[in-house]
């Protein structure tokens, strides 16, 4: 072998270690999709957690506080939907659907809307509650400012038939919010029929469900 053959041999040589070296190189670090956690180029385990550390030690004397609930909510629906009750633990909200209290397209209440008024007077009433939210909605059909006006006006109705069974001194906020706020889908007569409502909601001095 020449002495040029040899030195093309060792260059050729140094190449392909070369090559081979970087080609290693390069798929270091790299897992594959089927690879075991822990493999090439998966995250690094997390370091073990030493559970008799200070750090994670309450100081002497001291405890933990009190367990408490933070949240309940309990909802009681009509078979139909005419009426829905939400209680939680801070307030209590009564959705009823517009075609219970009014005609189409009304914002004057029927005669079957009178008592189911005078049931949640009574039930605030009962809670003490001095400060009541009546909010009306519609739904997405016809535009959003008759919404706006039909949906106050209803709430309007229905705060005054709620005034003649509560304490004079009750305060009210009132609000129409139009389609705003749906509960349901408005793409279909059912959907539509639930977002059409008025609500009245109070605060709670009793727990759910009863004793307070």
């Amino acid at each position: 072998m020449t002495t040029t053959s040899r030195r093309l041999a060792v260059l050729t040589a140094t190449l392909v270690l070369l090559s081979g070296t970087a080609g290693t190189a390069g798929v270091v670090g790299t897992a594959r999709a089927d690879d075991p956690p822990g493999a090439a180029g998966s995250a690094s385990p997390p370091p073990p957690i030493d559970t008799n550390s200070p750090a994670l030690m309450l100081p002497d004397g001291a405890t933990l506080a009190p367990a408490k609930i933070l949240d309940i909510k309990q909802i009681v629906e009509e078979q139909g939907g005419e009426q829905r009750r939400e209680d939680t633990n801070v307030d209590v909200t009564f959705a009823l659907q517009a075609e219970v209290l009014f005609a189409k397209d009304s914002a004057k209440l029927s005669p079957a809307a009178t008592a189911r008024i005078a049931a949640i007077a009574a039930e605030i009433n009962k809670q003490g509650s001095g400060r009541v939210r009546v909010f009306g909605f519609t739904d997405n059909l016809g535009s959003y400012e008759h919404g706006l006006t039909l949906s106050k006006k209803r709430a309007d109705a229905v705060q005054q038939e709620l005034a003649k069974n509560l304490d004079p001194g009750t305060t009210f906020d009132i609000r129409g919010y139009s389609e705003d706020y749906p509960i349901a889908d408005n793409s279909s007569e059912e959907g539509r029929k639930k977002n059409r409502r008025v609500e009245v909601s109070f605060p709670r001095t009793t727990a759910p469900g009863g004793a307070g």
